[in-house]
């Protein structure tokens, strides 16, 4: 392709026939406009962790302790305000792609082991490919479970962990008798391995993330943890010697595997954060850290393995509601940025969406899409930064099988499919305590406007090949 087709202003006839158009041509182009330069394009270190609750973490006094994370969020940007889907499958959706996930069909806005996105799709780490970038992913895909849907299909130069939901920590398996019951695997080919989810995932990421060389590299890490079934080894409950969660041991027990697993999720990042400065990659390497939605505060274990079920879980209080809801629960999520240098210690309290990630990634890194990528999300480099510190009101919608929801500024609509509206201020009411969809009708129907936009966006119609198959 020619350099003004990816948007860059073309060198003068004389400059061109001095070289052929070639990638090298095309790549110096795009990194022409990156804000940084080639020089500074950063190492990024995606990390996802699983059903992680609003106050399962130190940082919001919760119970887990997250002395790593801590020290990030610390030193780094806090996400105060990182929405999500409520569940699974369109959360990654909409990180690798950008758009909202019903854009793609409905099989992307449940949890799903179907094709979310089409073949061809531009993801984060095609984008990233594209302009350089080595990509791995080492965790949780949940994005098409089949071999031809594999990451490796969607830019990702390796992939390793399972394609499935989720999988038993001991185990690796999925669901019992699931087609899609082993899904344990590299690059596609399924294999049988000893050891601990998480440890073996972190492993991965190091190995990755250390083996050298002048390329800079993508690294997404979307954990299992701490996903049901919830499990850690022995020296990660350690930590909580004394500590009583609940005067029903059952209950006790169940909230002590909860608070190690998200240490272990802690220690995993502080030793990525070790390699990083042990190698001298520390100062140009990127940390974004979100869950895929809110917790889950009680669940039964319906994987296949021994790790009991997990009656007293997650915490998002003071949030109302949890995973699978649209509510802040569900959908306002731990999150933070890190980059020496580049981010400075503060809170970010403007609203951001998953989706922004894509064209924010991209604009850093100097990748422009050949035609409209149709992104749903929005760069906030300058809001992460604090150049932008007062950014315009923006419109955030989120789908979901049994309603949607949209905010706008400050004010927030839920529209479930059965039953009335609600409406929340969330700047006065963050924990969305007072409806106020009686008392303000016309601002009700200006989000139902709003909301009944983006919907006619999305695709009611599941793709015709992946109708029938197992899900």
């Amino acid at each position: 392709p020619s350099l003004s087709t990816f948007g860059c202003p073309l060198p003068s006839p004389r400059i061109v026939s001095s070289y052929p158009m070639n990638a090298r041509a095309l790549l110096a182009c795009l990194l022409a406009l990156s804000p940084l330069g080639a020089a500074e394009r950063p190492n990024i270190l995606l990390i996802v962790a699983d059903d992680l609750g609003w106050s399962d973490v130190g940082w919001h006094g919760g119970f887990g302790k997250t002395p790593h994370m801590d020290k990030l969020v610390r030193t780094g940007a806090e996400l105060d305000q990182h929405y999500v889907q409520p569940v699974c499958t369109p959360t990654r959706a909409a990180l690798m792609s950008g758009r909202c996930p019903g854009r793609f069909g409905p099989q992307a806005l449940s949890p799903s082991n179907l094709r979310a996105m089409p073949l061809g799709t531009t993801t984060l780490a095609s984008a990233l490919k594209s302009v350089g970038y080595r990509t791995h992913l080492a965790g949780k895909w949940h994005l098409g479970a089949r071999p031809e849907w594999i990451p490796n299909a969607y830019g990702f130069d390796t992939s390793y962990g399972t394609l499935t939901g989720a999988a038993d920590p001991w185990t690796h398996k999925y669901r019992k008798g699931n087609p899609y019951e082993d899904t344990w695997h590299r690059d596609g080919k399924i294999f049988r391995e000893e050891g601990n989810a998480t440890e073996l995932i972190a492993a991965e990421a190091l190995q990755r993330i250390t083996q050298g060389g002048d390329q800079p590299w993508f690294m997404y890490v979307p954990f299992h943890a701490v996903h049901t079934p919830v499990d850690a080894p022995a020296e990660y409950k350690r930590p909580y010697d004394g500590v009583k969660f609940h005067d029903d041991p059952v209950k006790h027990e169940s909230r002590l595997r909860m608070a190690a697993m998200v240490t272990q999720l802690d220690a995993k990042i502080g030793a990525f954060v070790a390699a990083l400065e042990r190698t001298g990659q520390r100062e140009k390497t990127l940390i974004i850290f979100t869950s895929d939605n809110g917790g889950i505060e009680s669940l039964q274990n319906a994987y296949v393995g021994d790790v009991p079920h997990s009656p007293f879980n997650s915490e998002n209080d003071p949030l109302r509601g949890q995973k699978n809801t649209l509510y802040e629960g569900g959908t306002r999520v731990c999150a933070f940025a890190n980059w020496p240098g580049k981010l400075k210690p503060s809170k970010v309290s403007a609203p951001l969406y998953v989706g922004d990630w894509m064209p924010t990634l991209a604009g850093l890194t100097g990748f422009q899409p050949s035609q409209d990528a149709k992104w749903d999300g929005l760069d906030r480099w300058k809001v992460l930064t604090g150049e932008d510190a007062a950014p315009s009101p923006r419109t955030i919608y989120i789908g979901h099988p049994q309603g949607r929801s949209i905010r706008h500024g400050d004010w927030k609509l839920i529209a479930m499919n059965k039953g009335k509206p609600q409406l929340f201020d969330i700047a006065t009411d963050p924990y969305e305590k007072n409806d106020l969809a009686a008392q303000e009708p016309k601002r009700v129907d200006e989000l139902r406007t709003l909301l009944a936009a983006e919907s006619a966006k999305d695709d009611k119609v599941m793709p015709a090949d992946l109708k029938g198959l197992p899900h």
